[in-house]
Parts: C-alpha cells; sequence; structure tokens
C-alpha cells in the first residue's frame, strides 16, 4: 500500500515536472499542503524532505520552500537498475509479448522492467511518467498515448530528456520531440492491405480506423493511397473513424446499415487491427453474412488468437517480440551512451481464411494457412 508521504511527494513531482510549478517559484506552505492533502505536518515535511534529496525542492531559512533549479542539477545516482515501460494496455494483446522481448534482453545486463499502463488517457500516461521517475529510473520505453492528438506531456518529456534520461518510443512517436524510436511503416500497412484485396477484385472496401493514434491514421492514409492508384474504383471507398472512448455501438450501427442497404454493399473490410476486426467477423455473424463468403476481413497485429477463430484471420504481423528484443538492446545501448538508429518494420502478410478472391487466381494458398510476404 502506498504511503501518504509518498502520494504528496508524486503529486508534487509531477507539478514540478510538468512546470505547473516552476523553477524558483515558491510553494505553498506546510500548512497549505496539509489541507490540499488532508495529511499531518510530519507527513508533508517527509514528502519535502523526500523531494530536497531528489533536488526538486530547496528551502530557505523563514522563507519557505521553493523549486529547485532539477533540470540542471546532478541526478541522485542510480544503482537499482531498472528501466521503466509505459504502455497503453498491458495485460492483454501484443503487449506481453513485447514486454517478454524486452524483459528477456535487458535482463542480461542485471536490469530489471517496471511498468505502467496509461489506458490511452493522456492523463494516465503524466501520472505514469512521474510515478516511475520517483524510482530513479536508469531509462524510459514509451508507447505514446493518442499520439495522433496534442501531445499535452510535451513538457514533460522535454524535462526528462533535459534530466539526461534515455527514452526510447515503441510504436508510435510524438511530433516535435527528437527520440529514438521503432515502429511499423503503418502507411504501407494499410496499403498493402487494401491493395491485396483490389488486385483480388474487391472494389467497394471499407476502411475502419481508430483516428487518435498516429498508428490509425497512417493505415488509413495507406488505404487512401492504394485507391488512388486505382482511379477509376476510387469513388467506391468507404471510411469509417472512431476514437479509443468512442463507444462502438454507434461503430457497429454505421456499420449494419452499409451491410444491409440495398445496393452499393461493399465485399470486404480492412481494420484498425486485429481486435477490431474479430469483434466485426463477430458482428457480421450475428447479422446473418459470412466471411468471406459474403465480405472479406484483414486485420493488423497478428493476434495470437488471430488464428483460432472461424475463419482464420488474414493479417498483417506486428513483430512483437522482435520489437521487444530491439527495444531493450537500444535502451541498453542509450543507457551505455552509444548511439543508435530509429528503425520501421517492414509489413508481412499472413494469409489465411477470412479473404476470398472476387473471380478465380492462380494462387492455391488463398485459403490456407501460410506466413509471407505480400509481393
Amino acid at each position: 500500500m502506498t504511503k501518504k508521504y509518498e502520494l504528496v511527494k508524486q503529486d508534487i513531482s509531477e507539478k514540478i515536472i510538468s512546470e505547473e510549478y516552476k523553477v524558483n517559484q515558491k510553494l505553498p506552505t506546510e500548512s497549505e499542503l496539509m489541507e490540499v492533502y488532508h495529511v499531518s505536518r510530519f507527513t508533508v515535511r517527509h514528502a519535502i524532505g523526500e523531494l530536497e534529496k531528489d533536488n526538486f525542492v530547496y528551502r530557505i531559512q523563514g522563507g519557505g520552500m521553493f523549486v529547485s533549479d532539477w533540470k540542471n542539477k546532478p541526478r541522485p545516482s542510480v544503482d537499482n537498475k531498472t528501466v521503466g515501460l509505459i504502455t497503453t494496455h498491458i495485460a492483454d494483446y501484443i503487449f506481453p509479448n513485447i514486454i517478454t522481448g524486452i524483459d528477456n534482453y535487458i535482463s542480461n545486463y542485471g536490469y530489471s522492467v517496471l511498468i505502467a499502463s496509461t489506458q490511452n488517457d493522456p492523463d494516465k500516461e503524466r501520472k505514469s511518467l512521474t510515478n516511475l521517475l520517483s524510482n530513479k529510473l536508469s531509462g524510459l520505453i514509451i508507447e505514446p498515448t493518442r499520439s495522433a492528438l496534442n501531445n499535452v506531456n510535451k513538457s514533460i518529456y522535454e524535462n526528462i530528456k533535459s534530466m539526461g534520461i534515455p527514452m526510447l518510443f515503441i510504436n508510435a512517436v510524438y511530433d516535435g520531440l527528437d527520440i529514438p524510436y521503432l515502429i511499423m511503416d503503418d502507411v504501407k500497412i494499410g496499403e498493402m492491405t487494401t491493395r491485396s484485396l483490389i488486385s483480388q477484385g474487391h472494389q467497394q472496401i471499407v476502411g475502419i480506423f481508430k483516428v487518435d493514434d498516429k498508428q490509425g491514421i497512417h493505415r488509413m492514409n495507406g488505404y487512401i493511397k492504394a485507391y488512388q492508384d486505382h482511379p477509376e474504383i476510387s469513388n467506391l471507398s468507404e471510411i469509417m473513424m472512431y476514437q479509443t472512448e468512442e463507444n462502438k455501438i454507434n461503430l457497429f450501427k454505421k456499420l449494419y446499415t452499409i451491410l444491409t442497404r440495398p445496393k452499393f454493399v461493399p465485399t470486404a473490410i480492412v481494420c484498425y487491427n486485429d481486435q477490431l476486426a474479430i469483434q466485426v467477423i463477430n458482428f457480421v455473424k450475428e447479422i446473418g453474412l459470412k466471411v468471406p463468403k459474403d465480405i472479406s476481413i484483414i486485420g493488423v497485429d497478428d493476434y495470437q488468437f488471430s488464428q483460432f477463430i472461424s475463419p482464420a484471420l488474414t493479417t498483417i504481423r506486428h513483430p512483437q517480440e522482435r520489437m521487444g528484443l530491439d527495444a531493450g538492446k537500444m535502451i541498453i545501448n542509450m543507457i551505455n551512451k552509444q548511439p543508435v538508429t530509429s528503425k520501421i518494420y517492414e509489413p508481412e502478410m499472413i494469409k489465411r481464411d477470412s479473404v476470398r478472391p472476387m473471380y478465380q487466381t492462380n494462387e492455391t494458398n488463398i485459403n490456407t494457412h501460410c506466413s509471407e510476404p505480400l509481393r
């Protein structure tokens, strides 16, 4: 159980790192802090004492407590060899394999992983950052939260960088921050999935994309790019967009209208990821349609259960554990002040049973389980 002084310390340090309390600004008095946090004077003094040790605040006898020039003061020595990992989710989907890859690599060098989840919420990202920093981290690996929107925590990242703490991004990047990254080529993913369907005779393809992160925006742009290369059918493209907190009931109501209208009914759907694709397959079955006989569906990420659903899902493989290993190697190199290079992974299509051609082709393996890059 977190102690009261730790909660006070975390909240004050969060305000300092985000520059709500600026350098040399006077902090509230002990009595004011007692009232704000509903704690005793002893708890406030304990928290301030810890913040002094971390070079966040200083006292002036008879004058009060002030924010120290913490960015330009030496960091306390790091001896716990811990790497912080911030993801949008932890328990399921592709993240356990990424975490495993990171841990497998850095553990060889005596480091451990301290994990926090933002649930794709910027406020939780802010708290995760400041909470992890209180553990005197050696480095940080971050999956950005809602990366397509304005980065409300940009100042925190800039301050962490100025503290000399190595950082790298996975899966997406924030604009305006010069930080190394490991990402998929998401534009090519959107283009590859859509081109694959067009090459098999599908013309009217619905694209469903999450648009509050860069992955979704880029995949949507790839979808559009594929149609731009086929101007004769570009008017048949149809895009649906949603955001993290959006109620998917409305999304599926709109999809129902599209799939049951009397004409111009799509023959295929490109989904933002496998989670959505599995939901769409279940929905399609519920309204009496068959996959892929009535409609073909493609996902992204190669979620571990995607091959076991019926029909097995055609998808784009995410290099989950490979990305984890590469992230572990990169953060160790950064900690050791060695140069690193950002990496963009090429997409690989996994052809399974959820897609059928609109005409006969020479591809004998279109409805078999296989793993090969799309040529």
